[in-house]
């Protein structure tokens, strides 16, 4: 009843894994890693993010180099565990979203579960999230129903707030039903313009942004995309939150401080939450984060601010790292596949009805 979990998001910094036991249904990490991506592949993998010269082969390419440091990480997992491969049912494999167009009936995350298979002599469950998008939905978020198996607490309205390069969030209701979907960005547009303007991947802590001041103009014109008024199910990625979408909104705006611009992003993905945890919340009792975002004082205290009459914490609160989530998630969903039991939740996604999720790849 041992499985893997791995994970790499939208804010393309490189693969978290999870190693899980679900004996008796229940859900007990038993060790997590962190493999960097290479400067080099993130630059590759951002690339294929738009239209491109010679894509298939690219594409090609960085997968193979990322099932690689998949492998890695699975071989970090083992080595912590003092376990080999045999004592792991699967793995479930997230993959590199490169694509995501639900809208055009597909999503594609880029990966080479066989050439992983092969590397880490255990089966690979992968490409998760065809077929909800098949069935009609999202193909995302997908875990709010993990969210539901481990957080869940009866009586209580709780939210996960998962920021990664994109936010989504989880509203787990008191009543038992759970609603969810993606609000907008989360860490892309902020570490973006970190390494533009820092040098840095990412803006340590959010002191780069609590360095500057809000923009109230700006904030209003970027919080004036039309995606944030969409009905829900909804799902979105670097497809639509990127670079360019940025430097339309800065346009007006010619002589603005970087730092005052990274302020008004930190704020932009507080008040993007916010506005749909005060929107479908149902009056949460408390919202708790988790993802990278989770490690930035700056967001966390903007989004403190922005609902100051529910309790903000990170999942740390309820004993689960912020950065193991996820990885965690795609386990469950490996062990759900296993047991050819649904990974999706229709209200969530919008798919035709419950779905076993992903793909096998035995090795």
């Amino acid at each position: 009843m041992l499985y893997i979990g791995l994970m790499s998001g939208t804010s393309l910094d490189g693969v978290d894994g999870a190693l899980v036991d679900f004996s008796h249904d229940s859900v007990r990490s038993l060790g997590d890693a962190y493999v960097a991506f290479p400067a080099s592949l993130r630059d590759d993998l951002m690339a294929l993010q738009t239209p491109g010269h010679n894509e298939i082969e690219r594409e090609a390419v960085a997968a193979n180099a990322v099932a690689r440091l998949y492998a890695g990480c699975v071989e970090a997992l083992l080595a912590q565990a003092g376990i080999g491969p045999d004592a792991v049912a699967a793995i479930g494999a997230h993959g590199q979203t490169i694509r995501h167009r639900p809208e055009l009936g597909f999503t594609r995350q880029l990966n080479n579960p066989a050439l992983l298979a092969e590397l880490s002599g255990i089966d690979v469950i992968a490409d998760l999230r065809s077929r909800d998008v098949a069935a009609g939905g999202q193909g995302a978020p997908l875990v709010p129903a993990f969210h539901q198996a481990l957080f869940n607490a009866p009586g209580q309205t709780r939210v996960v707030a998962n920021i990664g390069g994109i936010g989504n969030i989880s509203v787990l209701r008191a009543d038992g039903g759970v609603t969810g979907y993606d609000t907008g960005p989360g860490n892309a547009l902020m570490d973006g313009w970190s390494l533009r303007h820092q040098g840095l991947p990412y803006d340590a802590d959010g002191a780069w942004a609590a360095s500057g001041k809000l923009i109230p103009a700006l904030l209003a014109d970027l919080l004036n995309e039309a995606y944030f008024a969409l009905p829900a199910p909804k799902s979105t990625g670097r497809d639509l939150f990127h670079a360019d979408w940025l430097a339309g909104k800065l346009a007006a705006y010619p002589d603005v401080l970087p730092a005052d611009v990274q302020a008004t992003l930190t704020e932009l993905t507080a008040a993007s939450l916010a506005q749909a945890i005060l929107r479908d919340g149902a009056q949460a009792d408390a919202v708790y984060v988790c993802g990278g975002g989770a490690h930035n004082a700056t967001l966390m205290a903007a989004l403190a601010r922005q609902l100051p009459d529910v309790a903000v914490a990170s999942t740390e609160a309820l004993g689960v790292a912020p950065n193991q989530v996820e990885a965690l998630a795609f386990a469950w969903l490996a062990w759900r596949f296993t047991q050819r039991k649904p990974g999706n939740l229709p209200a969530v996604t919008g798919a035709k009805g419950l779905r076993v999720l992903g793909a096998l790849y035995p090795h």
